[in-house]
């Protein structure tokens, strides 16, 4: 999938604070993440996965501490692109219609050039006019992950990716993350334990009750990171 993209960006995290009433999704949470590393975030359901790429996406706003971003340049915004658990697309249109009215939403410039550029990379061009809900749950994924390359962005979020995919749509997302790592982007995925996704990482964490429990920067290794977190 080559193509140009935005400047790479990272991120950083300073005491950053999500509580949903009484309940803390993240607890004091400082990292930070260098502009083309490709990493892997785990821990148990409702360890806090999903608030973090939320909150870095810039989609949920912390409840306290600061989100900065690096590697742009002076009054430059990160390109960004998100893909939630929920893949978020309107069932009732085409998966080229889907593409083309985000597109126009983001000001795209030849949006229908694009759209079609990235059915075509993400095997979907023979099915571009077909309703989204007829489509497989690895089809979805396809064109949710198609619908964040949009921007062309420098930082891919990516939440659970590999969930529900059968064998065959889990090797295309392997395949299509390593080229996307390959080609620089800053990528950043949650995952439930160590996968053949997971191997793609340079970079692993593990959150634990709103907190980062171990983290191959500070020195732990893959294997300590994914102990435990199949569950």
């Amino acid at each position: 999938m080559s193509q140009r993209i935005g400047r790479p960006a990272g991120f950083k995290f300073n005491n950053i604070e999500k509580r949903f009433g009484t309940l803390y999704a993240l607890r004091r949470v400082s990292l930070e993440i260098a502009p083309g590393e490709c990493v892997a975030v785990t821990g148990r359901n409702g360890s806090g996965k999903t608030t973090l790429l939320r909150i870095a996406s810039q989609l949920t706003r912390p409840t306290r501490g600061d989100l900065n971003f690096s590697g742009l340049s002076d009054g430059d915004v990160p390109s960004i692109g998100y893909v939630s658990h929920a893949v978020m697309l309107y069932d009732e249109l085409t998966a080229e219609e889907n593409l083309l009215m985000f597109a126009r939403l983001m000001g795209i410039p030849e949006p229908e050039k694009r759209a079609v550029t990235l059915l075509e990379a993400t095997d979907l061009a023979s099915r571009a006019r077909s309703l989204v809900r007829t489509f497989s749950r690895g089809m979805k994924q396809r064109l949710a992950i198609a619908r964040a390359l949009l921007q062309e962005p420098g930082l891919l979020l990516l939440d659970e990716p590999g969930t529900g995919l059968d064998t065959e749509s889990m090797a295309w997302l392997v395949n299509t993350v390593r080229g996307l790592r390959d080609e620089g982007r800053t990528i950043v995925m949650s995952v439930h334990g160590e996968s053949a996704l997971s191997q793609l990482a340079t970079r692993a964490m593990r959150l634990d009750a709103g907190v980062v429990f171990a983290d191959t920067r500070s020195g732990a290794t893959f294997q300590a990171v994914f102990a435990g977190t199949e569950a």
